[in-house]
């Protein structure tokens, strides 16, 4: 088990995500990942959002916690700079790490309750809230 913080980053109506295809699935998530040692749930949030999207964010409030193997925070950030798909993490350049594609992508918000979105009771939240 490993707390995560992730991040929830609209932009004109469109949400970031992460596509994910593993094991003949494909599947979306949020932008996001483990919590590192001294690393606060926001800290790892804004990591992980340089890291998977390639964008500074600055993070505001706490949107969702969600109990799955540990506790996931989910964050309303804002982007600062960066251009979404330009992230260097392990996800990309670890050629051995052998878990699938990694695509990060702008989706419209009008959209998330019709694809696989992980965790979809955060997911019908946001669609909630933004339309």
């Amino acid at each position: 088990m490993r707390d995560r913080g992730s991040c929830i980053l609209v932009k004109d109506n469109k949400i970031a995500l992460v596509k994910r295809i593993r094991d003949g699935m494909v599947y979306y998530v949020f932008p996001g990942g483990g919590i590192e040692k001294g690393e606060t749930p926001e800290e790892a949030a804004k990591r992980e959002a340089f890291e998977e999207l390639g964008v500074t964010i600055n993070v505001k409030e706490c949107f969702e916690k969600v109990q799955y193997n540990g506790i996931q925070y989910y964050f309303i950030a804002e982007l600062i700079e960066g251009n979404i798909g330009t992230g260097q993490g392990e996800e990309f350049t670890d050629t051995k790490r052998n878990r699938g594609i990694y695509q990060p992508l702008w989706i419209e918000i009008n959209e998330l309750l019709s694809i696989d979105v992980r965790p979809n009771e955060v997911a019908a939240k946001i669609h909630a809230l933004f339309t």
